[in-house]
């Protein structure tokens, strides 16, 4: 009898609400737009079960062929996929957040913290009996539990001061695992600190940045330095830690009792539009969220800008490489289903839910190569040992998974135009569109603005090196031209003028006194050998007829031989470090770094650089990732299996001659 009442009740609920839907005309949001969606509402319409699609959860050996199946035909199975999950709960109650007073504190007004239900309108008896008998557990916890919304402690005299934009959201075993939050606004930031102490919340993760395509997506919460006081909340900031995919901050949160330390982890490369071009940094990001969280640490709080979009697509990542080591299997389609019900609408775009499976994918086939430097020696005793099945050495095997990522050809136009193939030296080798440095075009003349570079990300900052190709004699004058529009101040090169007896570089420096290339002139300052492995020429370069000057750097190495690799890694580390020093003496401009056709070498010294930094700061590395973001950045970085093994070999060199030191051993 209540089972039939409370479905009755339903009945007549869904149809109000549906009467009320029909009769809503849409209204436009003064403050912009709701994540990634054109217009400025998010348009919640009732689903019938007739006009969705069940998808069924996925074996972990299948999920490499159900991803390629998918993505077919420009990813039509994920776009319908995506269309068939059930909007979430518009029909649930808003009084709350609906309040006047409540109003002003929600960024956008339809993406609201709400009442869940567990029931649904099925036509016919025996679908409504499964469903009942399926959803006993949640029957339940809808009765007992009034909100899926965080409900702050009420303020004396201030009414409705027990709201904030938030919900609880379940992560793949533990309920209540995350707080999904819209980014705060100033009306409602002390409500935010208020529930970060209320909830006893260690980890706070931002996926928004402040300001995206010059709209507010976040008020900033947070003081760069010192401390603030939010309310009866106080925040100092104890550190922060500034790396190419995310910043932490540490801070100190106080209010009557024992100060918390309370870990903001802030992914800063999501674009401004559409979702990040690779996975491998949202995972990074992931792992280094689970590390920093600790176990008596009440729920994650998780914020975009509105709370639903890329909130719920880290969610779903996270339960569902949970639920792959649990079950073997994965159910994303299910999942969003079920935590849509607890916050309406997350995932917010076909993009957002196609993400989520690559981010899967590639953590299922490269799982996480991330090594302590402790354990470095036993991994490459590993890799020089043949493995089954192929009675290849562990390094070939690690090494093939690279050479089979696909070369992106269809973002090589502009390399591959007619008038621009000359430049290129190796036509194997030509830069990406997404990442290639732009020249500035040259007046009345096309394709002016084509050079063999692209933009390369270090360890801490985004396009940190440039990896070009040693100019030709018809291009030293664009090379030059890089030089100085993108202020750079350190070059690197790696390769001779000739090598068995073939031409490697032009040599675009003079050998005394100065040359004219183009609109640059070049003067040889001083030409000094450090020691056998590397020479350090310094070259003033101006402008002609412009009397500003500057100051290169030239590091030209000479321990790589003509076949093969080096025999030992410390000149490499020496120049490294000779550059690392340059850099913060004239700022960190972009290092140029090249060898003949800028992938190979290349490849090598900026995997080392950024390996290194790593290995310094926090004694960790991953040979395998950094190598393979590289070779999605620019085709065939580290060329051959004996780079990468020297990358390998560099590493142990280096925690070798640096074993004094705690943190490398």
């Amino acid at each position: 009898m209540l089972i039939v009442a409370l479905l009755t009740c339903y009945c007549l609920r869904f149809r109000n609400q549906r009467k009320a839907d029909i009769t809503t005309v849409d209204k436009k949001i003064p403050n912009g737009i709701v994540e990634e969606q054109e217009q400025q509402t998010v348009v919640l319409l009732p689903r019938s079960p007739s006009a969705t699609k069940t998808y069924f959860p996925i074996p972990v050996e299948n999920l490499e062929e159900e991803c390629r199946i998918r993505s077919a035909d420009d990813g039509k199975l994920f776009r319908e996929e995506y269309n068939s999950l059930p909007g979430g709960n518009p029909q649930g109650s808003y009084e709350e957040a609906n309040k006047e007073d409540n109003k002003e504190k929600n960024r956008y007004p339809n993406i609201l913290p709400c009442k869940p239900h567990h029931f649904e309108f099925f036509r016919s008896r025996a679908e409504t009996k499964s469903i009942i008998q399926d959803n006993c557990k949640m029957l339940c916890l809808c009765l007992s539990d009034d909100h899926s919304r965080v409900v702050l402690a009420q303020i004396d005299a201030i009414p409705h001061s027990d709201y904030v934009n938030a919900s609880y959201i379940d992560g793949y075993r533990d309920k209540n695992k995350f707080i999904a939050a819209q980014g705060p606004k100033q009306e409602s930031v002390s409500d935010f600190w208020r529930m970060i102490w209320e909830q006893k919340s260690a980890t706070i993760v931002m996926l928004t940045n402040l300001k995206e395509r010059k709209e507010d997506k976040c008020y900033q919460y947070w003081p760069d330095q010192g401390c603030w006081t939010y309310g009866n909340v106080r925040v100092a900031v104890e550190d922060i830690t500034v790396l190419v995919d995310y910043t932490i901050r540490k801070f100190c949160v106080s209010n009557t009792e024992t100060p918390r330390l309370v870990t903001q982890l802030h992914f800063t490369s999501w674009p401004d539009f559409g979702v990040p071009f690779s996975p491998i940094g949202m995972l990074k990001f992931l792992k280094k969220v689970k590390q920093v969280n600790p176990s008596y640490g009440g729920p994650i709080v998780v914020h975009c800008s509105a709370g639903v979009g890329r909130t719920g697509t880290f969610i779903v990542i996270d339960a569902m490489i949970d639920m792959m080591h649990t079950e073997q299997k994965i159910d994303v389609f299910g999942f969003v289903s079920r935590i849509r019900d607890q916050r309406s609408q997350l995932i917010q775009t076909d993009m957002q839910y196609s993400f989520i499976y690559q981010a899967i994918l590639e953590y299922y086939l490269y799982g996480d190569t991330e090594l302590d430097v402790s354990s470095l020696e036993g991994h490459l005793h590993k890799l020089h040992n043949t493995c089954t099945p192929h009675d290849r050495l562990g390094l070939e095997e690690e090494f093939k998974k690279l050479t089979n990522m696909r070369i992106m050809k269809e973002n090589m136009r502009t390399g591959n135009l007619p008038a621009n193939m000359k430049k290129n030296r190796v036509l194997q080798i030509i830069p990406y569109d997404f990442n290639r440095v732009i020249l500035s075009m040259r007046r009345g003349q096309e394709f002016t603005d084509y050079i063999n570079a692209s933009f390369i990300d270090g360890y801490r900052q985004k396009d940190y090196f440039i990896a070009t190709q040693g100019p030709l004699p018809h291009t030293v004058d664009d090379f030059w031209r890089m030089v100085w529009e993108w202020k750079c101040h350190s070059i690197v090169m790696l390769t001779e003028l000739q090598e068995r007896e073939q031409d490697k570089c032009f040599q675009y420096w003079p050998t005394e006194n100065s040359v004219k290339y183009g609109d640059y002139s070049v003067e040889i300052k001083s030409d000094t050998q450090c020691d056998d492995t590397f020479s350090l020429r310094d070259l003033l370069f101006c402008v002609v007829q412009e009397k500003e000057t500057r100051l290169i750097r030239h590091f030209h190495f000479h321990g790589w031989p003509e076949i093969g690799i080096p025999t030992e890694g410390k000149g490499m580390i020496d120049i490294i470090a000779a550059v690392q020093k340059q850099q913060q003496q004239s700022g960190n401009h972009p290092i140029v770094v090249h060898c003949s056709a800028g992938a190979g070498r290349t490849g090598t010294f900026i995997a080392l650089s950024n390996i290194l930094e790593r290995v310094k700061a926090e004694g960790l590395l991953d040979v395998f990732q950094t190598v393979k973001s590289l070779r999605m950045q620019r085709p065939h970085m580290v060329q051959t299996v004996e780079q990468y093994d020297f990358c390998y070999r560099v590493v142990q060199d280096f925690v070798d001659i640096f074993s004094d030191y705690a943190n490398f051993k």
